[in-house]
């Protein structure tokens, strides 16, 4: 199964409840900040809410 590298590369100031929401739940805090997921569904639909704020990059 392939992983994802998911880095927040911009800040969550201005950003909606809901993305700031969809930022914790996927263990992001800080800019520059790295997490890896495994690549499904419910990540992917997270990913779409935040997607002007992060960086995903496949890793395998």
């Amino acid at each position: 199964m392939a992983k994802l590298k998911i880095t927040q590369v911009r800040s969550r100031i201005g950003a909606s409840l809901r993305q700031r929401k969809n930022l914790d739940a996927l263990g992001l805090r800080k800019i520059n900040q790295s997490v890896e997921h495994d690549d499904s569904v419910i990540i992917k639909g997270m990913l779409e809410r935040v997607k002007h704020l992060v960086t995903i990059e496949e890793v395998k």
